[in-house]
């Protein structure tokens, strides 16, 4: 009795003998099974022995014993029939008596065998556990850790002006795309060029339409605000015109080719829209005296942002064409899905260009040195692409570009998902006016020079804390001249708080002094001020300055020769001190306000107003000076101080395992700063979610002049979120991720998460903050990281069974059910893969560095000579894409959920197959002497019980399978085909000729339908059939993620080999034929002599 590897027994009727069972590559054997050492064994071929029987069959138009067809006739059922009372007489030479009491066991063996529904123990547990965990991760995505919606609805006439001219004579894609002018009704509906030119991008299947709502903003805002503003128009500013593209709906996230088609049409459409404003039809309103645009500012969505960037590496871009472009949610780093080998390269390509613009020492061999790009992200809420994929710090120096969330961006204060980032009211209300502000009319580029546009985008769209945020004072020339009295006894004493729990107490203007601590003093490391009143700048006449002084000796008589503001608090009397001053108000920092009926940062009530400066900042100055405007008592309050570095700032120092073994409890002090920063270098990771809770103080709500309010936020990307009124809030960022490349210069940030908490010091009561991972909530995070897993690291486990499922095959000559080979597979090989893998994921995040490695990994490079200084942009490239060692059990987790996922679509496999053969013959109505014709493999075996025909169907199940995980690699170039076709665009691109992609799988398609059962490889070169599965599941589990296409090839090259197989026991077969040559050869050369 036979046996397999696992140790169980075989016992089919189609169990090889000396005589070889159909479908065997076996010709010579012993009565064993096993081929004699004469035999010549690829293909079945024949030797001396046998030569003669095969001619005769030849003769006689028989097929060759060695193929089966899966078409019986009724002598195949006569002969099924012999056979199988054959295989059943073979226990009777040992004794009767044991056939009789193991006869009904091998029935039922055979029988759970053969079927294909059965599954063991084993495989229903895994099954079990994988969907449980797959339950955890898609109810955490969709229930836990979400994001708070804020994003109210902007309204638009709109009006498109299409340019028909821009022909075929301009670009070759003009019957595909097409160029559209803006136009609000009711505020600019003339069809001419008169502002400064703005080209927007749509992204993915995106359309021009979705232009609407920046630039009707930009209309109105243009009519309302900037045209009254006087001193603006002398600075250059001017309206914008928005341009936009109808590209048909364009699928880019799939196909690089198309990203390349748009690029090279956007380009076209850049020069053509540069040429209106020479044409005097088409710029009649606008002033002759002004210099042509030579530049266009470039917005893209999604994929749109990175047609944008793309643009400026075409050989048709004409150059300083483009100098500023602000994309949204677009995926700079890495391509959506890594299906199409297009997008792959194209993405490759063109992060490789920005990387070495920018790696450039001298600006002069820079081509992007003029270039800004700001990356703005959706944060949690965009489920389409991961906001981790807009980060800029491995592309673009901060010099020249940054990453920005939209929670972080001041009166925003909220996400947005993919799609609502362009009609959110909030953030198109921060967009437009930060590209009005960078106008510059008056030089060609229409836009001012790179680093005042840098300053002006960080003072838009950062909160104005990050590490990169510039201050406005240190570069002002004092403004004021403010004059107090010399007996004045509103100096505040060093190291004191100022707290005005109401402003307007004395009825009239008052100044309070803050004196500045000296450079050196122990407690003198940063100034803040918070209130809820907005900070007067010169001239206006609020209820709060906040002002910055210095003594200033000069005589009354020349004050007013000197500054534009004089503001004499000293009452008339003779004695009075002068102090030259500095405005707060250009580096006001918005705070959303917290009170105890706040629920959202973004509750639409005014905001609080903030100060924060080091004590370098304010080296040249003695005094702040904080001036109570207010006529009459108000509601206002104001809170100043300075505080040291080491009393605001609370430093954890607690490891990744303690924190989540036990969490992170801190203990404000009663007499504490107003702003208190919470450090915990241990998070880092966007995989891991988090619950914060904060005490309550002991005076209670109500005497608290506002609630607590807290921003977390890490310093690259610059992403914050604000909580108002903080009691219990969920804490997850977007840190470091899976698959991010290294930053282009440095080491990357290992700063972790920061919690700066604003509170009420006047309560003076001690405050507890606790902060605990939250375990279902981190599940969600793994989606939006991992969502190409889920279709990749199944084609490891498919590959693994086939390789399962041919090896015994050419062992034993039983083709076993796919289930049955999941079973063997996670008893042997699927462990200790996956084990191996673990391993190799743990020694890569041992022996990586923070960038800066030797020679990549990277399946395509193989960097000589290479040395420490060189960054790796491709060491996240591998396996599960993460550098931290805590998260080596991701590897295991994902491949268990993946045995799951593949049996699952075994089983749904095994439904439709039953649900379209009954269909089927439902459907055909014949004889039933005509009706076997026509049946497929499944009903042939079950009616026939014919071992061959088990063993056809469980090898053409398990081949559809295997098709089925390709569906996914190869359905979206064939979406983008479809889509091209119903565009009437048919123009091919180049993979529609590579005949060699398809032309294995067709013709393995081909076998099966013919019936033919492959044969055994029962020599040496079985190892091939052995070694290419093995291969497909290794490059699936390492390399799969970051390369699916190519798991593409490998099944194309595994079909082909197949294919092989098949055709080996084809009489036209090259083996055969070379062989039949080398024979007759050999007899040519002993004389001539011939086999009768």
């Amino acid at each position: 009795m036979r046996r397999r590897p696992s140790g169980s027994p075989i016992e089919d009727e189609s169990e090889p003998t000396a005589s070889g069972a159909p479908g065997d590559l076996i010709i010579d054997g012993d009565r064993e099974g096993r081929p004699s050492t004469s035999a010549l064994r690829l293909d079945g071929a024949f030797g001396p022995d046998n030569r003669v029987q095969r001619r005769e069959e030849k003769g006689n138009n028989t097929k060759p014993r060695n193929q089966a067809d899966w078409k019986p006739s009724q002598d195949i059922h006569n002969h099924t029939e012999k056979q199988h009372l054959q295989d059943d007489m073979i226990p009777f030479a040992k004794g009767a008596a044991a056939a009789m009491d193991m006869s009904e066991s091998r029935r039922l063996r055979r029988s759970r065998v053969r079927s294909p529904w059965s599954c063991s123990l084993l495989t229903i547990a895994t099954a079990a556990l994988s969907a449980l965990f797959l339950f955890f991760i898609a109810s955490s995505f969709s229930n836990r850790q979400l994001d708070s919606k804020g994003c109210n609805m902007s309204y638009m006439r709109p009006a498109f002006a299409k340019f028909s001219d821009f022909d075929t004579e301009h670009t070759r894609f003009a019957s595909k795309y097409s160029l559209y002018l803006y136009k609000e009704l009711g505020v600019d509906e003339d069809p001419v060029v008169k502002g400064v030119p703005v080209l927007f991008i749509p992204g993915n299947a995106g359309s021009y339409k979705q232009v609407r709502p920046l630039a009707a903003e930009a209309c109105n805002y243009f009519h309302d605000v900037v045209q009254h503003d006087e001193a603006a128009l002398h600075d250059g500013t001017r309206s914008l015109d928005f341009f936009t593209v109808d590209l048909n709906d364009d699928i880019t996230a799939f196909h690089g080719q198309t990203l390349l088609d748009q690029a090279e049409y956007l380009n076209e459409a850049v020069a053509f829209i540069l040429s209106l404003y020479h044409d005097p039809q088409r710029s009649k309103k606008r002033d002759p005296n002004l210099p042509d645009p030579s530049s266009v500012i470039l917005v893209g969505h999604s994929m749109g942002g990175i047609v944008a960037r793309t643009m400026l590496t075409l050989s048709n871009y004409q150059s300083n064409s483009v100098n500023t472009i602000i994309t949204m949610s677009a995926p700079h780093t890495k391509p959506p899905v890594s299906f199409d080998a297009d997008i792959v390269r194209t993405y490759k390509h063109i992060n490789d260009y920005w990387r070495n613009a920018y790696s450039q020492k001298w600006a002069n061999n820079n081509p992007l040195w003029h270039v800004t790009l700001i990356s703005i992200a959706g944060g949690g809420l965009d489920s389409v692409v991961p906001s981790d994929y807009a980060s800029l710090s491995s592309l673009v120096p901060d010099t020249h570009g940054f990453t920005v969330f939209t929670s972080s961006v001041p009166n925003v204060w909220t996400g947005a998902d993919h799609l609502s980032i362009l009609w959110c009211d909030q953030f198109r209300k921060v967009v437009i006016p930060a590209l009005i502000d960078i106008i510059d009319v008056r030089r060609p580029s229409q836009t001012k020079q790179r680093a005042e546009r840098m300053r002006l985008f960080k003072k838009r769209f950062l909160t104005g804390m990050e590490p990169i945020a510039e201050r406005a004072l240190p570069q002002q020339e004092p403004t004021t001249l403010l004059t107090l009295e010399d007996n004045s006894n509103s100096i505040i004493s060093q190291g004191e708080r100022l707290t005005l729990r109401v402003l307007g107490n004395s009825g009239k203007p008052k100044a309070h002094l803050l004196p500045i601590p000296p450079q050196g003093f122990p407690r003198g490391k940063k100034f803040t001020l918070l209130s809820n009143q907005k900070f007067d700048a010169p001239g206006e006449n609020g209820n709060l300055e906040v002002l910055f002084c210095s003594v200033f000796p000069l005589q009354a008589g020349h004050a007013a020769t000197l500054f534009s503001m004089n503001m004499d608090l000293s009452g008339n009397s003779s004695g009075s001190t002068r102090l030259a001053c500095k405005n707060a108000a250009p580096d006001e920092i918005l705070l959303p306000a917290s009170t105890p009926t706040s629920k959202y940062p973004f509750d639409g009530v005014p905001p609080f107003h903030y100060l924060q400066y080091s004590l370098e900042d304010l080296a040249e100055h003695q005094f702040v000076a904080v001036v109570d405007k207010a006529p009459e008592p108000t509601s206002g309050w104001v809170i100043a101080e300075f505080s040291g570095q080491q009393e605001s700032t609370v430093n954890t120092g607690v490891g990744l395992w303690r924190l989540l073994l036990a969490g992170i409890h801190v203990r404000l002090p009663a007499m504490r700063p107003l702003m208190m920063d919470i450090k915990v270098p241990a998070i880092h990771s966007s995989l891991l979610a988090f619950k914060l809770s904060l005490g309550k103080q002991a005076c209670g709500d109500e005497a608290q002049l506002f609630t607590p309010l807290l921003r977390q936020y890490i310093p690259e990307p610059f992403e914050s979120k604000y909580h108002v009124n903080v009691k219990d809030v969920d804490i997850n960022q977007h840190g470091l991720s899976p698959f991010m490349p290294s930053p282009l210069r440095g080491k990357a940030s290992r700063n972790g998460l920061s919690l700066q908490l604003w509170s009420d010091p006047t309560c003076e009561s001690a405050m507890d903050v606790s902060l605990t991972i939250d375990i279902p909530g981190s599940y969600g995070k793994l989606w939006m990281r991992y969502r190409i897993a889920f279709a990749v690291f199944p084609i490891m486990v498919v590959a693994l069974v086939l390789r399962k499922q041919f090896k015994i095959y050419d062992e034993t000559g039983v083709f076993i059910t796919f289930s049955e080979g999941v079973d063997l597979c996670l008893r042997t090989s699927l462990p200790v893969l996956l084990l191996a893998m673990t391993f190799l994921g743990m020694s890569l995040t041992s022996s990586g560095t923070a960038g800066r490695v030797s020679p990549g990994l990277s399946p395509f490079t193989w960097r000589h000579n290479a040395t420490e200084s060189v960054i790796d942009y491709t060491k996240n490239d591998l396996l599960l894409g993460s550098q931290d060692p805590f998260f080596w059990f991701l590897v295991p987790l994902f491949g268990l959920i993946s045995i799951g996922i593949a049996i699952a679509v075994n089983y749904v496999g095994l439904l439709l197959v039953q649900i379209l053969s009954t269909i089927y013959n439902l459907l055909v109505f014949r004889p039933l002497w005509l009706r076997n014709d026509d049946r497929r493999a499944l009903r042939i075996a079950q009616e026939t019980r014919s071992g061959n025909h088990h063993n056809f169907y469980n090898y053409a199940h398990s081949i559809l399978i295997l098709m089925l995980w390709m569906v996914p690699i190869t359905a979206p170039v064939l979406i983008v085909w479809f889509h091209n076709l119903v565009a009437h665009w048919l123009t091919p691109f180049s993979s529609h000729h590579n005949v060699l992609s398809v032309a294995p799988i067709i013709l393995l398609v081909e076998t099966l339908t013919s019936g033919s059962l492959i044969p055994r490889v029962t020599n040496r070169f079985r190892h091939i059939t052995d070694a290419l599965f093995f291969t497909l599941a290794i490059f699936a589990s390492i390399y799969g993620i970051t390369y699916a296409y190519l798991l593409y090839h490998f099944v194309n090259l595994a079909a082909a080999w197949l294919v092989v197989i098949h055709f080996s026991t084809s009489d036209i077969s090259l083996a055969n034929l070379s062989k039949v040559l080398e024979l007759d050869g050999n007899e040519e050369k002993e004389g001539g002599k011939k086999i009768p």
